[in-house]
Formats: C-alpha cells, sequence, structure tokens
C-alpha cells in the first residue's frame, strides 16, 4: 500500500505526518509540488509481458505527461529479487541529490521509497504498483529500493542523457529510515 511520511529535521525517527490513503498522500505533496497520480494498465500486465508491451498499455497517460511536460525519452527499467548487484544499485541511488530535470518515475510492478528535502521537512514516498511521482527539477531528494529490490518502473525524461544526478554533499540521507 502506498505511504506518505513526513518527518520534521528535529526528528528523524518519528514522523509528524503519516497517511496510507492515497487522496490524503495527493493532497500533502500537492503543497510541495510533487505529482502524485494512480495509473490503470489498459491489458494485463505479468512477468512474461515485455517493455514493448508495458509502454503499450499505458500509452494514454505517457503520451499526456509527455504533452504536458515535454518529456522527450521513455524507457523501462526492471530490477529481479536476488540481484547480485543488488547493493551497489541500491547505493547508487541513497544519497541526496539533485536533477536539472523532472524525475518521474511510474511503478508497473514493485515498490521503491523516494524522500525529498523540502525545507525542514523530509517527505517520505512509498510508491507502488500504480504510483506515479514526478519529483520537480532541482528538488534535493534520494531513493531506496531496498535491500533485495523487485520493481519495473516507466521512467520519462526530458533530455536524451536520461538520469543525471548532482550530488548536494550533505549525509541527510544516512539519517533517515530506509525501506528495509
Amino acid at each position: 500500500m502506498s505511504q506518505l511520511s513526513i518527518y520534521h529535521l528535529t526528528d528523524k525517527h518519528t514522523p509528524v505526518y503519516k497517511t496510507d490513503v492515497h487522496h490524503e498522500i495527493t493532497v500533502q505533496l500537492e503543497k510541495i509540488a510533487v505529482r502524485f497520480e494512480r495509473w490503470q494498465a489498459s491489458s494485463l500486465i505479468n512477468e512474461q509481458t515485455s517493455n514493448e508491451e508495458i509502454l503499450t498499455a499505458y500509452q494514454h497517460d505517457i503520451q499526456r505527461l509527455k504533452n504536458e511536460g515535454g518529456y522527450c525519452a521513455v524507457d523501462v527499467i526492471s530490477l529481479t529479487k536476488g540481484n547480485p548487484n543488488a547493493a551497489q544499485l541500491r547505493e547508487k541511488f541513497l544519497f541526496e541529490h539533485t536533477h536539472s530535470e523532472d524525475e518521474v518515475r511510474f511503478f508497473v510492478a514493485g515498490q521503491g521509497l523516494f524522500c525529498l528535502h523540502i525545507h525542514d521537512k523530509v517527505y517520505q514516498v512509498l510508491c507502488q504498483l500504480g504510483d506515479l511521482i514526478s519529483v520537480p527539477a532541482n528538488t534535493p531528494h534520494w531513493f531506496d529500493m531496498g535491500s533485495d529490490p523487485e520493481f519495473t518502473a516507466i521512467r520519462l525524461f526530458n533530455n536524451e542523457a536520461g538520469w543525471v544526478a548532482q550530488a548536494t554533499q550533505s549525509p541527510i540521507a544516512k539519517e533517515f529510515p530506509l525501506l528495509d
């Protein structure tokens, strides 16, 4: 189940707000200009579904976002449980960073934890099957896929280079709870 936990920087262990109600998550994230919505596939998706079929199943919503946000590149990324490089891959995203473009992810399967550092708060958004999150450009954040990740996600980019992170050099990502 999707979840939002909001922490104040002075208490990194006890959220000041927590909900698993999708509408409430959407309302709270709208206040900080983060898009959070649910998508439905136009056809059945399972473990054998190809990346091309996944993109086709969500083509309506993908095209809507491309039209609204000027996204020019779309791909599908997947990780399966038991990946021997899981720890290395996890570390790649577990530091506070920004991007010069929006970070847009839609979870076709599995889950991931987006952590957004906005002013004196950290917003932890647990995204799961059917969730789309769009983190605005230049928003300090980090991502946790867990110790044994399993997810499939659609990514949209404003540039052909794809995912390019600029580290903030802050240690904050090590101070808050992780996915597991």
